[in-house]
């Protein structure tokens, strides 16, 4: 229970939204898109950075943890509680504080979502290229703590790349402005950079300036079948190879096929052995010759058919497909355990390969799905948690996997974050030098270790 000093004087701050600490209000504010749920002892809505400033530091003085959160969407349990305390819930802290068209950028807080910032750039003839399947209602801060990226990051890059600048209030309660509202800065080290991806775990975002681009001036959307993962993986390795880079380049196995044809309204073939789907942007005279060249390359790898969207309900058609995954997953195996691991893209062939074996070895069914351009593959395995020795072969299943990622020269997480779900594997990929490290930098930026405790402490 949180001292009854501080919670008078966190009850006190001047023009917060709402406070609570009836547990039925804080249960809600416990867990995320992941299986955990701690209750917090209390939770607090600020709506300004000097609010959070003010939060920070009375829960300094008193050793309080904290766990900022945007709006729960991450799988990996970063946004739950695990030593209660207050949660800071910055769903309230939603405006756009400035946007600036001849920049090429908006200056927004944390709680504002992917969609809203989205939607207001577009009508001005912007984009962010961030885009997580979670964009209608995921928060930018969310975005920027788990580094989530999305299909466009194969041609546009990560989250990291186009953030500019941040304000967040570090552990002791003090501000830290970073970057410039230029996209070349070499001053200082970059904190920007450091404090994406680290899950609240060294600051509390509240301001974010996010670099923009211009809508392209058209798209083509391709969906293309192949009669095996073997023929798909060797396409996106060719397509990968040469200058025509996809805005998005997406894969799906027989598995996820079989399961959207029967849990959706989706019309998929029944010989399809894989689904590739292709998004190109730009220029409206290049776009038909790069078309040409990709399906020249997809051909040669042996597709079974291609067929180009040539109207928006037919492009919303294509995207239907991959968006009715998640649904039909969910129906089958709504306690999967869900894994985003990235390999270099040559490597995709011999990782899918590698899944195959391991499913047939622990007898457990595994869908692949995922951002293929840069070798990002959502690997799900379909278990019963609730079954002891179920649940003991799939974890034993997914050590192996992650031992199969980094012998391949990936990585453990692309865009879904560490979380609590991952802690335990981090050290196959970090040795105790980096570790090391990593808990001096946590120290020098949180000092008493209360943002966000038992998430990047190994």
């Amino acid at each position: 229970m949180l001292d009854q000093q501080a919670l008078v004087q966190l009850s006190t701050i001047k023009g917060i939204s709402a406070f609570y600490t009836d547990k039925t209000d804080c249960l809600v504010y416990g867990y995320d898109n992941s299986k955990n749920l701690v209750l917090p002892d209390a939770v607090i809505f600020p709506t300004t950075h000097e609010q959070v400033v003010n939060i920070v530091a009375i829960c300094y003085q008193f050793s309080i943890p904290i766990t900022a959160r945007g709006r729960g969407t991450a799988t990996t349990g970063a946004a739950v509680p695990v030593r209660s305390g207050l949660v800071m819930s910055l769903e309230k802290m939603n405006k756009v504080i400035s946007f600036e068209a001849d920049n090429r950028l908006i200056t927004v807080q944390p709680g504002i979502t992917n969609q809203a910032v989205q939607d207001l750039i577009k009508n001005k003839g912007f984009f962010w290229p961030p885009d997580p399947s979670s964009s209608e209602f995921c928060s930018v801060g969310g975005n920027l703590s788990c580094n989530s990226a999305g299909p466009r990051a194969v041609k546009y890059g990560t989250t990291r790349d186009h953030v500019l600048g941040l304000t967040f209030v570090t552990g002791e309660g003090k501000t830290i402005k970073t970057g410039a509202k230029t996209t070349k800065s070499v001053v200082g080290y970059d904190f920007t950079r450091l404090i994406i991806g680290a899950e609240g775990s060294l600051g509390i975002i509240t301001e974010a300036t996010l670099k923009l681009l211009p809508l392209p001036e058209t798209k083509l959307t391709a969906k293309i079948f192949f009669s095996s993962i073997q023929q798909a993986t060797q396409a996106i390795k060719k397509i990968m190879a040469q200058p025509v880079i996809p805005c998005a380049l997406e894969f799906i196995d027989k598995h996820a096929i079989d399961m959207i044809r029967d849990y959706s309204d989706v019309d998929l073939p029944n010989n399809a052995g894989a689904l590739i789907m292709l998004e190109l942007d730009g220029d409206q005279t290049a776009i038909l010759s790069q078309a040409n060249k990709l399906e020249t390359i997809i051909n040669d790898s042996g597709c079974v058919s291609i067929n180009w969207a040539k109207t928006e309900i037919e492009i919303n058609d294509i995207w239907k497909t991959r968006k009715a995954l998640s649904p039909a997953l969910r129906k089958i195996a709504p306690k999967k355990i869900n894994e985003d691991v990235v390999v270099p893209v040559a490597n995709i062939p011999t990782l899918l390969n590698g899944i195959e074996q391991l499913s047939e070895r622990y007898q457990i069914a595994i869908v692949n799905f995922g951002h293929a351009g840069n070798g990002n593959i959502h690997v799900n395995l379909l278990t019963d948690p609730d079954d002891e020795s179920k649940l003991s072969k799939a974890y034993q299943c997914l050590d192996e996997l992650f031992d199969l990622v980094l012998k391949l020269d990936g990585t453990l997480s692309g865009e879904h974050g560490i979380g609590l779900e991952k802690m335990k594997h981090v050290k196959k990929e970090l040795d105790d030098n980096y570790i090391s490290l990593m808990k001096a930098v946590k120290l020098q930026f949180d000092p008493k270790l209360i943002l966000n405790p038992g998430k990047q402490d190994y």
